[in-house]
């Protein structure tokens, strides 16, 4: 993913703007045209202590859908708690659709609020600004995104979305303004050189995916981005951004009417045009290690093979297996082993990172570099073990545990409940997924979750990059209660 472009919500400071603009809207506008606020349930939370040691309780979302005229698919949640609203565009536009150019997508979607006609960058920061608004944007692999947040009052929202439409709908990509950018980006790459990090894990998306497009980094490459144009960018916009794949979420104060309104408003304001076809599934890599020679005094290992597309119907047993092995942090095995009864990191974590394709199943840790070479075995050796074994009835209770009592948090602001919408339209989920994910979780069996696991994970299949310098090895230290040494340091990227 580009962390480059990720969207920066800033709570804190949009939730004191969107009061201050509230409060203003008290005082200056007339009492007689404010609309009536809709009635606050008697059972809102005042305490803490109400809840008497129970976990919260998820919201019941009464997700709506439908298509606009010009194909785009919405997903929408009345949700009246707040007088605002979130709105959210995800377009199959991320850069696995570069098409050959990397970094195109990324430089289309940081271009969008640089300009559009009749206004540049500095005129639509402040027509947000102005209005409490805030306008949010982000390129990854498989989406691109543009978002909104405002406070729902006509008087706010409709001037607010004039703006936003002009943003997502007609940027006029200034050549200005991408020379800036591009020089950022080249800056960044050069930059990353000095990242081992950094660089295995551009070495490993490039081993694991081979031609595919999700290979290249999404930020593209000190010989593409030169060379990117205007007239690319908006060829790039015209295909895209088409409002036929674009997905719409929607969450806030509003009716139904509202909402549909709004959507159809932001829809026609796209370019015109259908869907773009989905990613082809990529081929199987050749597994085997490659290193970077890189002086520090620490060793990046990264582990990986690929994993399963977001719809696969074994989602829920890898995530929940995943959450026992690494991706449940010190509960995790990979934690228990490595970290805790060796103190050979500070960190060690895995994961699957679903998307429209195949996406990786990756290990990720850094360690002594005279020790890389023991703990490479050890983390294999555990995942060779937890594939023939499984995890124990205990570890699969705590693990479904800890999801019942994290999970509310999905849906706990709007902003996360936009998320959730934009997550199942883009992927094609099913509209109950909120509803049935814990139910599918707390009903999985220890043999269920192990052969999901063998049936995705093989051990002798793993493509695995290390950067660090090339150093004389050591023997592990054995397992303790009490580690003879703290990880070498605070990880270097």
């Amino acid at each position: 993913m580009s962390e480059r472009n990720g969207l920066r919500y800033g709570l804190l400071g949009l939730a004191l703007a969107a009061l201050l603009a509230l409060l203003l809207l008290v005082v200056a506008s007339d009492h007689s045209a404010a609309p009536e606020p809709a009635p606050v349930a008697s059972s809102k939370l005042e305490s803490l202590a109400e809840l008497n040691g129970q976990a919260p309780t998820r919201r019941d979302l009464q997700i709506q859908t439908w298509q606009t005229a010009e194909g785009a698919k919405v997903l929408f949640v009345e949700a009246r708690q707040l007088p605002m609203f979130d709105l959210r565009l995800l377009f199959a536009a991320g850069s696995s659709q570069d098409d050959g150019v990397p970094g195109l997508a990324m430089l289309t979607n940081a271009m969008l609020n640089e300009g559009v006609p009749g206004l540049d960058a500095g005129a639509i920061a402040a027509g947000f600004e102005n209005l409490g608004a805030q306008f949010g944007n982000g390129s990854y692999r498989d989406m691109a995104v543009a978002s909104l947040r405002a406070l729902s009052a006509p008087e706010i929202r409709e001037p607010a979305l004039r703006l936003f439409d002009q943003v997502v709908g007609q940027p006029s990509f200034p050549e200005d303004a991408l020379t800036r950018i591009k020089n950022q980006v080249l800056a960044g790459l050069e930059y990353q050189k000095q990242d081992p990090g950094k660089l295995a894990s551009l070495e490993l998306f490039q081993r694991l995916y081979g031609e595919h497009p999700y290979a290249h980094p999404s930020d593209g490459t000190e010989q593409s981005i030169p060379s990117i144009d205007p007239e690319q960018l908006r060829a790039f916009h015209a295909k895209a951004y088409a409002a036929g794949n674009a997905v719409i979420a929607l969450v806030g104060d509003l009716s139904r009417s509202e909402a549909e309104a709004m959507a159809a408003q932001v829809s026609a304001a796209l370019p015109q045009g259908p869907a773009l076809p989905r990613i082809a599934q990529p081929e199987s890599p050749q597994p085997g290690s490659s290193h970077i020679d890189f002086p520090s005094k620490q060793t990046h290992l990264m582990l990986a093979q690929l994993g399963i597309d977001r719809r696969d119907p074994d989602y829920a047993a890898l995530y929940l297996g995943n959450q026992v092995f690494g991706g449940g942090g010190f509960g995790s095995r990979l934690m228990e082993e490595v970290r805790e009864k060796r103190g050979l990191t500070y960190g060690v974590y895995s994961g699957f990172s679903a998307m429209q394709a195949r996406g990786p199943f990756m290990i990720n840790l850094q360690t002594r570099a005279e020790l890389s070479a023991g703990t490479l075995q050890l983390v294999k050796d555990l995942l060779r073990e937890f594939l023939e074994q499984g995890p124990t009835q205990k570890e699969l209770d705590d693990a479904k545990r800890e999801l019942a009592g994290s999970f509310p948090l999905s849906t706990a602001s709007n902003s996360a409940i936009v998320g959730q919408l934009g997550t199942i339209g883009f992927y094609d989920l099913q509209l109950d997924y909120l509803e049935t994910f814990v139910t599918q979780v707390q009903a999985l069996s220890v043999e269920q979750v192990k052969a999901a696991m063998a049936r995705h994970l093989d051990p002798e299949a793993l493509v695995i990059v290390t950067a660090g310098p090339s150093v004389a090895q050591q023997e592990l230290p054995p397992p303790t209660d009490k580690p003879s040494e703290a990880p070498a340091g605070v990880p270097e990227h």
